[in-house]
């Protein structure tokens, strides 16, 4: 391999308002742990229970090695370009520049590529975050007070949302994430009373495996559960000392340690509880009209409204530092940067109001951008990066080996996910009807499919027990 050379990137990184690692730690956690930990105690029906603990912690280290390959080669890009910093899409652009033709031709466009699919992610999961806290707020509201439309509460929640994301910088948010990680581990807790109770002899579940023909459906939930790819870039890159992100007592791998501990331990719980009438989402089976219940899907809510901030801070970024103001030397740059939010918070605020049933193409979103980003990219990045002659892929080139698995895994992950997001596009937006397995949550019988399982896994809203049977104004079940 090529000498390294004596440039350090981190010695030549600078950040206005660089986070400690404490906060580091807390906003990781965050980003993290969302809506989708409550579809992993169906994704444990379909894999059972020791299979699923184990393929869960295979997707993760898969996933998160992903990150971490990314983030080496972000800062091998940076060491190379001599700069402090080199980001997901300078990264792509200069690592695809040093590998082969086919490459070089089309580096460039590599670069708007990668902001594009990054920006589409994060505007995918913070509309998905003011339709899951809406429908939460309204269930409460409905069961307390009277009953509302639903675009009411998008509204009112999108125009609150306004005063938290004009919050710049991550270092100010750290506060907001830590408050975030406490309601939601609380609110899992307050949820944990009704997995314990009446528990049903373990014998009666899957332990080994579940049904076979539904495993890949597992993958799916598991996926969107674990990674959330440009927080986590932006947490390393406003870190005061970055080196300590990675490495195998890196805050990254720290944290997702208690994240994986958690998911498994939630994930079984909720199975062996509630085993074949598990809902999409775990919070359908809980009860609504209980004062326990409802305090804890109002925590969780609130952790989502007080994620969100986070979840959007990557799309201002790329627009105000890749292209508007890139120089550094844009006059009135907070101004207009506050503007930006602004407009992505009623952009967001109003896609919901408009589109309340936008979870089939969220979900084709979400399998684009988490293959790519997360398997895809990387593995290119890094196939590039090493491919002129001074450089080398390791001993028996095992490098190249990884990378071109990590491809092909991505493309299946992308496939699949495109034509069952499709196929719950064709059944939400045309009217269709597919066959249904009934799972009940004691009041309410809920109809799911094997495309809309997939569809939940971004927009895992609650439902409301004991609704009206007619269709109901708001579903993303």
């Amino acid at each position: 391999m090529a000498d390294k050379g004596g440039y350090n990137p981190y010695e030549n990184r600078n950040v206005a308002k660089p986070i400690s690692d404490v906060g580091a730690f807390f906003s990781l956690l965050k980003c993290v742990v969302g809506t989708g930990v409550l579809s992993l105690p169906l994704a444990f029906y379909y894999a059972g229970i020791i299979n699923g603990a184990i393929l869960l912690i295979l997707s993760c280290i898969m996933l998160i090695h992903g990150i971490q390959m990314l983030i080496i080669c972000m800062v091998e890009c940076s060491r190379r370009m001599q700069i402090g910093y080199a980001t997901y899409p300078q990264a792509m652009a200069y690592s695809f520049g040093q590998g082969p033709k086919c490459f070089k031709y089309c580096s460039k466009a590599g670069g708007y590529i990668c902001d594009g699919v990054l920006g589409a992610s994060q505007f995918g999961v913070c509309v998905v975050y003011i339709l899951f806290v809406s429908a939460n707020v309204k269930q409460i509201f409905d069961f307390h007070v009277a009953v509302a439309d639903l675009r009411i509460y998008i509204t009112v929640i999108g125009l609150l949302q306004i005063g938290p994301f004009l919050v710049r910088q991550l270092k100010y948010l750290v506060p907001f994430n830590i408050v975030a990680t406490i309601l939601i581990y609380l609110g899992f807790l307050m949820m944990m009373y009704y997995l314990f109770v009446g528990l049903p002899p373990i014998s009666e579940r899957n332990i080994v495996f579940g049904p076979i023909e539904l495993l890949p459906l597992f993958f799916g939930i598991a996926i969107f559960s674990i990674t959330s790819v440009g927080v986590m870039l932006a947490v390393e890159s406003q870190m005061a000392k970055p080196q300590h992100y990675l490495g195998w007592f890196g805050i990254l791998d720290m944290a997702i340690v208690i994240v994986i501990v958690s998911y498994i331990f939630f994930g079984i719980m909720g199975y062996w509880r509630y085993g074949d009438q598990i809902a999409d989402s775990v919070s359908l089976n809980i009860p609504t009209n209980e004062v326990l219940a409802q305090v804890s899907k109002a925590f969780i809510a609130m952790a989502i409204f007080l994620t969100y901030p986070l979840a959007g801070y990557v799309v201002p970024d790329i627009i105000m530092n890749h292209y508007w103001n890139k120089s550094g030397e844009l006059k009135h740059a907070v101004l207009k940067e506050s503007i930006i939010r602004v407009v992505f918070v009623l952009l967001t605020t109003i896609t919901g109001i408009l589109a309340p049933k936008i979870g089939p193409l969220l979900s084709l979103v979400g399998a684009l951008t988490i293959s790519l980003l997360n398997l895809v990219f990387p593995a290119l990045i890094e196939i590039c990066l090493y491919y002129p002659p001074e450089y080398n892929y390791g001993k028996l080139k095992w490098k190249l080996v990884k990378d071109i698995l990590y491809v092909i895994i991505g493309l299946i992950i992308l496939v699949q996910g495109t034509i069952f997001s499709i196929m719950s596009m064709i059944r939400e937006w045309g009217g269709g009807h597919g066959a249904t397995t009934g799972v009940t949550d004691g009041t309410t019988t809920v109809d799911t499919t094997a495309t809309e399982n997939i569809t939940t896994l971004l927009t895992t809203a609650i439902a409301v027990a004991g609704e009206p049977t007619q269709e109901p104004a708001f579903r993303f079940l």
